[in-house]
């Protein structure tokens, strides 16, 4: 469903932005690390954030991830956290951390943080079509 060329953005280091339902129905945006697998699109984040008691209520999420290198290069996609995964040993915020950072191992590890990943289904994809910014 997502074609290569989203599956590109995703696996760089883009900046994706993750949104969430509030309780009284407006939407809540965050920035995030994010990569695609699988057919899934996995986000880190951390138990218990806004994003994540948004989700519990409500699993319909949109998510965006524009190219730092070309901001007409990006994609929308909207869909489902089907899952909410433990990152307990943290092998998801290292890989994401390898990609963001060119790091191994996640820096900003707080006591009593528990890591998880929101598994997201996608529903509805849209990618812009190929331009560059001096066309």
């Amino acid at each position: 469903m997502i074609d290569s060329k989203a599956i590109k953005l995703f696996s760089k280091k883009n900046l994706v932005f993750i949104a969430t339902i509030m309780k009284d129905g407006s939407p809540q945006l965050s920035p995030v690390w994010a990569n695609y697998e699988d057919g899934f699109i996995l986000v880190n984040t951390a138990e218990g954030r806004i994003k994540h008691k948004n989700i519990l209520r409500d699993p319909r999420v949109a998510v965006s991830v524009t190219s730092n290198d070309n901001p007409l290069d990006m994609t929308t996609i909207r869909g489902t956290v089907i899952e909410i995964i433990s990152d307990s040993e943290y092998s998801h915020a290292d890989k994401l951390t390898e990609q963001y950072m060119g790091r191994k191992h996640y820096p900003f590890k707080q006591d009593g943080e528990k890591r998880i990943i929101f598994k997201i289904k996608p529903e509805r994809v849209f990618v812009l079509p190929e331009l560059k910014i001096n066309e």
